[in-house]
């Protein structure tokens, strides 16, 4: 799809996904606006990054209902992309009103300023691999698998599910209104990402500061991709929606063909960025979080012609070496640019993308 000229609307922009979306979206030449919270922490790659000039950025809580709806009407886009969210596992166990109110409510909010305003033609609500019941199921959970939530974070995102369905069915079905389609997508990393509480993250702040990281579940497996791969998965898909409508609907799955433990993952870190890496410990205990997660992303391979570009191994080795270089002095926008170099042009969704088999 030609993304020049396209008016789009990025909620959480100011985070990590969101802040790499819109590099992307400058890029390609879309006219884009930022729905979000001010960006936190001493590090932030939207604050860092050059690409920010291009994107016409709100600083609004999604839990502000008016706000929000004042946003999208003066955004006036033909496509949204749903990325705002209390995004950390540990921070929902801590805050859980606030995780609920924030992916709920938010949500909710965001989808009901979109019905009052008759602009929108497709939107893509990104929720979470974590939406799935924690039953684990040969080759992952597929789209149809049960949702649950067996911790705060994991629920708000199921019951965002909920939402969405719920107002595709009651408003927009039918042609009354925008596409609207939910997007889980497996455990995401890359440079840039300087949140709490994430492995890769702390792995960085550890080899910063010259400590020693702690794990808490070595042996946790999960669907390590880089970010660049989900997100172009998510421009597929709204191409998608805006080519087929309703027939692409629905909830999607992105991930890679294989999960990988942590301790792998570490492993790989610390290989590419050199013999001065911290080093690491198992420190057990904290709250409950699934042993064993994996999806199956079969359904966006074979409909939205979309796959991983980079292995999980190629994802680690860009994200350490982009922190590293982050580290030594290598301006940020330098390195988005040298990885969106690297990751090449985006592909185009087949014309019968939308179609069922």
């Amino acid at each position: 799809m030609n993304w020049s000229g396209r008016r789009v609307l990025v909620t959480g922009h100011t985070g990590f996904k969101g802040a790499w979306l819109c590099a992307l979206l400058a890029r390609a030449g879309a006219r884009v606006t930022g729905l979000a919270l001010p960006p936190e922490g001493a590090h932030n790659l939207w604050a860092d990054a050059g690409f920010a000039r291009d994107v016409a950025s709100h600083e609004v809580d999604l839990r502000d209902a008016g706000a929000v709806a004042r946003v999208v009407a003066e955004a006036g886009a033909e496509v949204v992309f749903h990325l705002a969210a209390q995004p950390i596992v540990r921070r929902g166990y801590r805050e859980p009103l606030l995780t609920y109110a924030t992916n709920v409510m938010g949500t909710a909010h965001l989808l009901e300023a979109i019905r009052a305003h008759g602009t929108t033609r497709a939107v893509v609500i990104v929720t979470s691999d974590k939406v799935y019941a924690d039953a684990p199921q040969p080759g992952g959970y597929a789209e149809d698998a049960r949702l649950g939530g067996a911790d705060p974070y994991a629920g708000s995102k199921a019951a965002a599910e909920l939402v969405v369905e719920t107002y595709r069915a009651a408003y927009f079905a039918g042609g009354r209104g925008p596409a609207v389609a939910t997007a889980r997508a497996g455990n995401v990393i890359g440079g840039g990402d300087f949140s709490a509480d994430r492995l890769l993250p702390d792995f960085f702040r550890a080899c910063e500061a010259g400590t020693t990281l702690a794990i808490r579940r070595p042996d946790a497996i999960r669907p390590w991709q880089h970010v660049l791969d989900p997100l172009a998965g998510y421009l597929l898909l709204a191409d998608a929606l805006l080519t087929g409508g309703d027939d692409a609907a629905e909830a999607w799955n992105f991930g890679p063909a294989d999960a990988v433990p942590v301790r792998d993952v570490v492993a790989w870190f610390a290989d590419a960025w050199g013999g001065e890496a911290a080093a690491w410990r198992v420190e057990p205990g904290g709250e409950h979080e699934t042993h064993r997660l994996e999806i199956d992303a079969a359904k966006s391979r074979r409909r939205l012609g979309w796959s991983p570009r980079w292995t999980t191994r190629e994802a680690v080795t860009r994200t350490a070496t982009w922190y590293r270089d982050f580290l030594a002095g290598v301006p940020a926008a330098d390195l988005v640019e040298r990885d969106l170099d690297a990751f090449g042009v985006l592909p185009d969704a087949p014309r019968s993308a939308a179609a069922r088999p």
